[in-house]
């Protein structure tokens, strides 16, 4: 996995540049009362999406037991407005991987579009559940996210 951070303001990724996708459907409650989707909504569409992605690639049982994930950091650059009623596809892959933190680069696409709507990043820290401090990723979680990112 690449040390250097992705620069997530520079351009909008490119729906090609995933193979996971989350498919959600906006509500109208969504909307804000400038008629697009508030901004605080996707940070839970970045959730849904990650959770997706672990238990589609059966991820998340390697970080139970003794481990758990808290998300330690996000953040989402903007490109082009959403709007409900709809769908949007969340697309995930891994970013980078540290001693005991994984990051996951994620995309917002509507049908219609290649290039993304929104994007960011989502940052997990596995921690100890007894102490709720920070412990050293699993190895195969960290061998099977490593094989994902090499079958890119």
């Amino acid at each position: 996995m690449s040390d250097i951070r992705p620069q997530t303001h520079s351009k909008p990724w490119l729906k090609e540049d995933f193979s996971f996708f989350e498919t959600i459907t906006l509500r109208w409650a969504d909307n804000d009362a400038y008629g697009h989707i508030n901004n605080a909504h996707y940070y839970s569409f970045f959730d849904t999406a990650v959770d997706a992605f672990l238990m589609h690639h059966a991820l998340r049982q390697l970080i139970t037991g003794q481990y758990q994930t808290l998300v330690v950091a996000s953040e989402c650059r903007y490109f082009s407005q959403v709007s409900a009623p709809g769908i949007i596809r969340v697309g995930v892959r891994p970013g980078r991987l540290g001693r005991s933190s994984a990051t996951y680069e994620v995309a917002v696409f509507t049908d219609d579009a290649n290039e993304a709507a929104a994007q960011g990043l989502f940052v997990h820290v596995c921690v100890d559940k007894q102490s709720q401090r920070p412990t050293e990723t699993p190895e195969n979680f960290r061998t099977a996210l490593q094989a994902l990112v090499a079958g890119r």
